[in-house]
């Protein structure tokens, strides 16, 4: 049974950092991209930053690029997702996913295991 479970969120100040790891088991995902994904109250689910299958090419929002850091440890069959100058707008539960394909790709459609979801809050 293949389970990705998140941990790392909280609450945290405004400016403050977090770092969110996603553990993935019952498969090997070595092969297929990763990504996380995050919903804010009332907000569609959006991507927030994915990685592809060896760690070579990332994609980001435009909102988090130069502030949050994908990555991931094949050996650990885990992605991280490294959230730095966090603001209010970054609160909403986050979601760890692993791709079909092994390409990065924002597109959640692509991505067919999802993680129960981290709740982030950010206080002003």
């Amino acid at each position: 049974q293949v389970q990705l479970v998140e941990s790392g969120g909280g609450l945290v100040q405004a400016g403050g950092s977090l770092r969110l790891s996603c553990a993935a088991s019952g498969r090997t995902f070595s092969n297929y991209a990763m990504g996380w994904f995050r919903q804010a109250p009332g907000k569609e689910r959006d991507v927030v930053a994915t990685i592809n299958w060896s760690g070579s090419n990332t994609y980001y929002t435009d909102s988090v690029k130069g502030r949050f850091t994908i990555s991931r440890d094949n050996a650990k069959n885990t992605v991280y997702l490294q959230m730095n100058s966090l603001t209010p707008e970054d609160t909403a539960v986050y979601y760890c996913a692993v791709s079909s394909l092994p390409i990065s790709s924002p597109n959640p459609r692509f991505y067919n295991y999802w993680g129960q979801g981290t709740q982030v809050t950010v206080s002003s």
